[in-house]
């Protein structure tokens, strides 16, 4: 089994995101027990919580229910459990890279390079700006993660 980690700095915006719309992808492809998914934030503001009421709004708007997912922190025990560690931008990238144990043998890098749009390398963090911005995330999720599962089905499994 693959196992799949989506990082970004609260885990309320992005990475819910990415960790809803991926579920689904793999849920539409009956790839659930085959590929396991989570999603963090490498800050602590946001622990226990639902994501932002306009990121499950957006998701809902094209079929994603992200009402389940609540947001934690990131941990160095992460990188022992995941095959894939995803950072939405390269400051949480930075950040994991300094707590990455130096026997880690995954995948750690930005979700976009997965993305097949190369105007955009890091998913824009939506937070403070309207909702455009969150429009701008699900169709850039949508895209890695389309890449992201073909990378893994050639990698990982036949």
């Amino acid at each position: 089994m693959a196992k799949v980690l989506f990082v970004c700095l609260g885990n309320i915006c992005r990475s819910p995101t990415a960790d809803g719309i991926f579920r689904e992808l793999l849920a539409r492809e009956k790839l659930e027990h085959k590929i396991q998914v989570d999603s963090a934030g490498t800050g602590d503001w946001h622990i226990g919580k639902a994501p932002d009421a306009r990121t499950v709004a957006a998701a809902h708007q094209r079929g994603y229910d992200l009402s389940v997912l609540r947001a934690r922190q990131v941990s160095v025990n992460d990188f022992a459990e995941f095959d894939y560690i995803l950072a939405m931008d390269k400051s949480n990238l930075m950040d994991l890279q300094r707590m990455k144990p130096s026997a880690y043998t995954g995948h750690l890098g930005l979700f976009l390079e997965f993305g097949e749009r190369d105007d955009y390398r890091e998913v824009p963090d939506p937070y403070y700006g309207g909702n455009d911005g969150f429009e701008l995330v699900l169709d850039l999720v949508e895209g890695a993660a389309q890449g992201l599962l073909n990378h893994i089905r050639s990698n990982s499994f036949r």
